[in-house]
C-alpha cells in the first residue's frame, strides 16, 4: 500500500472500553451496503483488459523499490461445504485433486519468481481456503519447501506466518507439523457452538475439538491464535451468541473475527440451503452486536475496528497504537509496507502500483498456467489519485481517525481542498456524533467506529449513487 503519513503525525489511540451508549435507530439509518475496503479501488474495479503483462511490469517496479514481500497462497478444497459460506472453494472429498493443483500453484510461482528479487524478506505468509488442512502433511511440506526454493521464506522472529484451520480436520499432530514448517499464528473457524446453528449451517464442531487444539498451540508456543465467529446465523438469538461469546472468552484467544453473515443465496449457491425465516431479525442482530461488543471489551479485549478484536499485547492492537496498522484482503494486518504475492486460483495480487486478481475458476486457472503464462484474469493500475485515496481509506479504517494535515505533507497536496467533496459528505455524519474534529484530524466515535464502513465511502469515487447489491450490509 502507499506510504503511510510520518509515524511523527499520528496520534496513538487509548483503547475503547465499553460503548458509552447506543443509538439503534442511527444504526439503522446508515445500515446500507458498502465495501469492506481490503483494498482501494475494489475488486469491482478490476477489469479484463489488465494482462499477465501488466504484472510483469509491475514485479520489476516493485524491485526497484525493494519492499519486503508478502505471500498469500490460496487452497479450494473443502471436504464438506458449510451453508453460510462465499469463499471461493471446492467441496470435494476426491484427495487427489491436491497434487495437480500443488503443481500448478509452483509452475505460477516460477513464472512470478523469475521477474522478482527473491533477495527481499518474506515477513508474511497466509495459507487460506477453502481449507488448507485439506492438504496432507508431507504436501504442507511440499508446498513449503516450493514457497522456500521460489522466494526465500523467513526464519526471523517478527515474521507472521499464519494458516487457517477447520478444527474438523485437525488434530495435535497437524499442529506440531505446522510449526516445524514454520508458522506462528493459526486461525481457527469457530463461527458458533451452539449445536442447533451448527446443524443449521452443516457445521458440527463440538468445542473440545477448538479447545484441544488451543491447549497445544499454547503448549507449542504459536505466538498467536485467532477464532473467527459470525453473528447473523439462523437460530442464532442475543442469548445463545452470549453463550458462545463466554465459552469463547474462556478459551481466550489473542484475536477474534465477529463477521456479519450477508444472505446473498443470489450469489452464493450454498446460502440457498439456508431458510430467511429461521435467520435472527434485523433488531436480533443489533442486539447480538451490542452484546458482543460489550462482553468482549469486557474481558479486555480492544476493538481494533469493524469484526476485528485483540488482546491490548497483541501485534494488532500494538500496530493500531503505533499508526501502523494495515488493511489488505486478508482483514487487519499488523504487517504493514509489504508487496502482496497472491498465488492459486482467485488470490489477488496488490504489487507496486497494481491488484492483479487470478481467475475464480479453477479450469481457467490450470488452462493459463498450462499455457506458460501468469493466470491474470483481471485488475487494475491505480493512478494519483488512487493512491491518495487508498491511503486516507486505509488510516481511517485503521487508525479510527485522519490527520488530514499529515495527508496533505506526505502527498504535496491541500488536502482540505482536495477532499472537499468528500468533507461535505460527512457533514452529515458530524451532526449525527459520528465524528468529531480537533484541529486538522478527524476522529471516529464509539458509534462511528461501528459506521467506519459508510465514513470511508465518503472517500471513494468509484461508489455509484446507491448502495451496491456486491456489497455486504454495513452493520
Amino acid at each position: 500500500m502507499p506510504v503511510s503519513a510520518p509515524a511523527a503525525s499520528l496520534t496513538t489511540m487509548a483503547p475503547v472500553p465499553s460503548m458509552p451508549h447506543w443509538d439503534e435507530a442511527l444504526l439503522r439509518r446508515y445500515d446500507r451496503s458498502g465495501p469492506r475496503y481490503t483494498s482501494y479501488p475494489t475488486a469491482l474495479a478490476f477489469h479484463e483488459h489488465f494482462t499477465a503483462d501488466d504484472v510483469t511490469q509491475a514485479l520489476v517496479r516493485s524491485n526497484q523499490r525493494n519492499r519486503p514481500l508478502s505471500v498469500y497462497v490460496h487452497v479450494p478444497f473443502c471436504r464438506k461445504v458449510c451453508f453460510y459460506c462465499a469463499c471461493n472453494k471446492i467441496a470435494t472429498k476426491d484427495i487427489s485433486l491436491a497434487e495437480p493443483y500443488l503443481s500448478r500453484l509452483d509452475r505460477e510461482m516460477v513464472l512470478t519468481s523469475r521477474r522478482l528479487d527473491t533477495s527481499r524478506p518474506v515477513k508474511q505468509l497466509h495459507w487460506g481456503g477453502g481449507t488448507p488442512t485439506f492438504l496432507s502433511l508431507s504436501q504442507m511440506s511440499d508446498l513449503i519447501d516450493r514457497l522456500d526454493a521460489r522466494f526465500g521464506l523467513s526464519s526471523a522472529a517478527d515474521r507472521d506466518y499464519a494458516i487457517e484451520i477447520d478444527p474438523r480436520e485437525a488434530d495435535v499432530l497437524t499442529l506440531r507439523h505446522l510449526q516445524s514448517l514454520g508458522f506462528n499464528r493459526l486461525s481457527l473457524g469457530v463461527q458458533d457452538l451452539n449445536p442447533q446453528v451448527q446443524k443449521a449451517i452443516n457445521r458440527r464442531q463440538p468445542r473440545v475439538l477448538t479447545e484441544t487444539l488451543m491447549d497445544e498451540a499454547h503448549r507449542l508456543g504459536f505466538r498467536s491464535l485467532n477464532l473467527d465467529l459470525i453473528y447473523g446465523l439462523p437460530f442464532q438469538t442475543e442469548q445463545s451468541f452470549s453463550e458462545t461469546l463466554e465459552q469463547v472468552i474462556e478459551l481466550s484467544p489473542a484475536r477474534l473475527s465477529v463477521f456479519n453473515y450477508a444472505h446473498m443465496p443470489e450469489r452464493f449457491k450454498p446460502q440457498r440451503r439456508i431458510q430467511s425465516d429461521d435467520l435472527p431479525s434485523s433488531e436480533e442482530k443489533l442486539a447480538i452486536l451490542r452484546a458482543t461488543i460489550e462482553r468482549l471489551t469486557a474481558a479486555g479485549y480492544i476493538h481494533i475496528g469493524m469484526d476485528h478484536f485483540a488482546k491490548p499485547n497483541d501485534s494488532l492492537a500494538i500496530a493500531q497504537a503505533n499508526g501502523t496498522l494495515q488493511r489488505n484482503f486478508q482483514g487487519y494486518s499488523s504487517h504493514a509496507q509489504c508487496d502482496l504475492i497472491g498465488l492459486g486460483v482467485s488470490a489477488i495480487s496488490r504489487i507496486d502500483d497494481i491488484y492483479a486478481q487470478n481467475p475464480t475458476d479453477l479450469a481457467s486457472y490450470e488452462a493459463a498456467l498450462d499455457q506458460g503464462r501468469l493466470p491474470t484474469a483481471k485488475g487494475v493500475r491505480l493512478t494519483r489519485d488512487d493512491l491518495i485515496r487508498a491511503d486516507v481509506i486505509e488510516r481511517l479504517m485503521c487508525d479510527m481517525q485522519l490527520d488530514l494535515a499529515a495527508v496533505g505533507q506526505h502527498w504535496k497536496i491541500n488536502a482540505f481542498d482536495y477532499f472537499t467533496d468528500a468533507l461535505e459528505k460527512l457533514r452529515t455524519a458530524e451532526r449525527d456524533g459520528l465524528v468529531t474534529w480537533q484541529g486538522d484530524t478527524l476522529s471516529a466515535t464509539p458509534m462511528g467506529r461501528l459506521l467506519i464502513r459508510h465514513l470511508a465511502m465518503a472517500f471513494d469515487t468509484y461508489l455509484p449513487g446507491h448502495s451496491s447489491p456486491r456489497y455486504s450490509k454495513i452493520v
